[in-house]
């Protein structure tokens, strides 16, 4: 036991102790540096996020105007001169829209029905397999690959 009493009491080396707080200083200021590094790289990918989708608001108000442009295509007929001008407005607004991140969502008959990007507003008889996609309602749009108007479809129920 003296021994042990005598261990205790014998002063801590100054370089030692100062060896020993130099790197609980270094290790804590390269936990800080980590933490400042890291932070930077998250707040740079919220504000790349943040510019992606700044405008989501006002492109999903202008997508029922490129609804109302393919349902005023479908009722035209070739060779109207109108149809011409809604065409070409209708391109322009895509292609603006398109520069800014939207995209339409591609869909086909027989496509197996997927609930991240569809909408099922009904069923039909078709010779489709059972639960496939029949029929297209009306377009869908992504932003950034966030959908932000399904496409709404009717669902195939076999013949």
């Amino acid at each position: 036991m003296e021994e042990q009493d005598l261990n205790n009491n014998i002063p801590e080396d100054p370089i030692a102790k100062l060896e020993r707080e130099k790197e609980e200083y270094l290790n804590g200021w390269k936990r800080a540096k980590a933490d400042l590094i890291n932070y930077k790289k998250e707040e740079a990918t919220r504000l790349e996020n943040f510019a992606k989708f700044s405008n989501e608001m006002l492109i999903a108000d202008l997508i029922p105007a490129l609804d109302s442009f393919e349902l005023s295509l479908s009722v035209l007929k070739d060779g109207d001169p109108a149809k011409k001008g809604v065409e070409l407005i209708r391109s322009q607004l895509e292609d603006i829209l398109k520069k800014h991140g939207l995209e339409r969502i591609k869909i086909q008959r027989g496509d197996p029905f997927d609930t991240n990007l569809a909408e099922a507003v009904g069923e039909v008889n078709a010779a489709e397999p059972p639960g496939t996609i029949a029929e297209e309602v009306s377009g869908g749009y992504k932003l950034h690959n966030k959908v932000i108007k399904p496409v709404r479809v009717k669902l195939s129920t076999g013949q």
